[in-house]
């Protein structure tokens, strides 16, 4: 492959991240609109936590479609509480829709699971399937019940959002449901839906 090759904007725009980094990588609207559409078909009763709210993109998609959502994040973005999620006690969340630090996001999603009362849906890339060492400390002991599949790339550009951007990284969202009987997780393709979903003011 040549060099010139190596330095698309998609393949630059993958995520590589230092481990103290902020992981400032904002969520496209469309993207939290797909899941409830898609994945969750708008199960949106009681109320809802984003505790990696970054300026508010999800937050503000999660408020279309629950009632009340508490938004925090570790570093003042200077939307909702500034607050460390995995150090801070929590109470009466139905569910906890994030999307957390790369680096984090095992841990994020054990606390979340402690939170909510009703489910827990990550964003995360589709890599995170993999590892041996993932799938001992997590996967084998509480896999998720759905596991839905962008069939379009979603581009996600540090430190803003971007309608122009393109990606090499697939995303995925990662979704336990309490309550939910399965014998292993149950796969979900979301269809191309960006242009359906996106909205002019959601880059505003």
């Amino acid at each position: 492959m040549s060099s010139e090759q190596n330095t698309t904007h998609a393949v630059m725009a993958q995520r590589h991240e230092a481990q103290d980094s902020l992981d400032d990588f904002p969520t496209p609207p469309w993207a939290t609109r797909a899941l409830m559409e898609h994945v969750l078909n708008n199960d949106t009763k009681g109320r809802c936590l984003e505790p990696a709210c970054n300026k508010g993109h999800m937050s503000k998609v999660l408020k279309e479609y629950f009632n009340e959502v508490e938004s925090s994040d570790i570093y003042d973005y200077g939307y909702g509480k500034v607050n460390n999620f995995l150090d801070s006690s929590h109470k009466n969340f139905n569910w906890v829709i994030t999307n957390p630090p790369f680096r984090l996001a095992e841990e994020f999603i054990n606390k979340a699971n402690e939170v909510a009362s009703t489910g827990v849906a990550i964003l995360a890339r589709t890599v995170f399937l993999e590892s041996v060492g993932r799938y001992d400390r997590l996967f084998n002991r509480n896999p998720p019940t759905h596991f839905a599949q962008f069939s379009e790339r979603v581009p996600m550009i540090k430190g803003r959002l971007d309608k122009k951007a393109s990606t090499a990284t697939s995303y995925a969202w990662f979704v336990w449901k309490k309550n939910f009987k399965f014998n292993s997780p149950k796969l979900i393709w979301i269809p191309p839906c960006r242009k359906s979903l996106e909205k002019e003011e959601d880059y505003a």
